[in-house]
């Protein structure tokens, strides 16, 4: 007999059949109590509480060729970019000035020297110029342990390697399957980030056809196998010029069903991991206007407001529609601080964030 959802949420404990019934649940009464357990559970393990990671996006160049993403290798649409240290630079310095403390910098992959050494010159430039105040967040892609343990002795603390899916006939319909796009790589550079002393992030694509609620189930419960210390996941959606995107364009789940799986998946992991940062991503609000403010309800309490140079945001495009690519950094930082102010939750400036999880090991 299945149980009651209210008693499954009063639980401390949770089999793996508790968190598929959360994860089915269809009715909209059910589904408020899941967002105000996770709420409550949020409060009361990291508190009600904001932190922002100025994003930067400083290239769109990438060695991967990802069946779903946008700037894959192959994909001769994409103007491509790359920012020089000047440019990213003015934009650090404009995150250090608005007291965000935390910056995130993203890129597609590359494994070069040039490329390697370049990353660890800015990493130790931004803390020159923050005085070490400025906490780094790295996702630059697999990388071998000396080029991770180099940026981390640079004085980068955080990194974020999403694993996509931890369904394999998922995850080898994401990627190619060459060489370069393995699953037991990925792990194996997750392991790496926990061996060097990373805060370690990852996340998965939600909604995707023909994912059950028992996969996405099975992601959160890698998250707790791998003691994972920040997420990062949001729901799918396609870029029309990738070979998913041309596939699934007719079968993908609508957008309301893929923004309330990404908002279930947040909660039931707060739920399950107590103290480990979530991000509300923005997948959430390119589906959904109000998707970054619902996911904090949810549970989230990490926000990743974009500070890429304007003239670049709209070459970085892993999907389609991608909110805020006109808007300036000015314009999003208001936007969003009269977004998380309308839910009650406390913007905190001048703080890293970091993981509580990471840091109750």
């Amino acid at each position: 007999m299945t149980k009651k959802i209210e008693s499954i949420l009063n639980q401390e404990e949770f089999t793996k059949s508790d968190l598929i019934q959360l994860m089915k649940i269809e009715d909209k009464e059910d589904l408020e109590l899941l967002f105000k357990k996770a709420y409550e559970i949020k409060s009361k393990y990291v508190g009600r509480k904001v932190y922002y990671r100025g994003l930067i996006e400083i290239s769109n160049r990438c060695i991967k060729n990802c069946n779903y993403c946008g700037i894959r290798r192959d994909n001769k649409k994409v103007e491509r970019f790359s920012m020089s240290k000047d440019e990213i630079m003015k934009s650090v310095k404009w995150i250090y000035e608005n007291n965000y403390a935390s910056l995130a910098l993203q890129s597609g992959e590359r494994q070069d020297k040039e490329f390697v050494d370049f990353i660890e010159d800015l990493i130790k430039e931004i803390k020159t110029l923050s005085n070490g105040k400025l906490g780094i967040t790295l996702s630059l892609g697999e990388q071998s342990k000396e080029t991770y343990q180099r940026w981390f002795d640079a004085g980068a603390h955080r990194y974020l390697l999403r694993i996509e899916s931890t369904n394999l006939d998922i995850y080898n319909k994401l990627h190619p399957m060459d060489n370069k796009h393995t699953f037991e790589v990925r792990k194996r550079c997750l392991e790496y980030l926990r061996e060097v002393g990373y805060q370690v992030g990852t996340g998965v694509m939600i909604g995707l056809p023909n994912q059950t609620e028992e996969d996405l189930v099975n992601d959160i419960l890698f998250y707790k196998e791998m003691d994972i210390d920040m997420i990062g996941m949001g729901p799918y959606i396609l870029h029309r010029d990738t070979p998913l995107g041309k596939e699934w364009e007719n079968v993908v789940r609508s957008e309301e069903k893929r923004v309330e799986l990404g908002l279930k998946m947040i909660a039931i992991t707060r739920i399950l991991l107590k103290d480990v940062n979530i991000a509300a991503t923005t997948a959430l609000q390119g589906l959904d206007p109000n998707g970054r403010e619902k996911g904090l309800l949810a549970g989230a309490n990490i926000l990743m407001p974009t500070a890429t140079a304007l003239e670049h945001k709209g070459k970085y495009l892993l999907y389609n529609n991608k909110p805020g690519i006109k808007d300036s950094v000015e314009k999003a930082k208001e936007d969003m601080d009269k977004k998380v102010k309308s839910i009650g939750d406390e913007i905190v400036y001048g703080a890293w964030g970091d993981s509580l999880h990471f840091k109750n090991k």
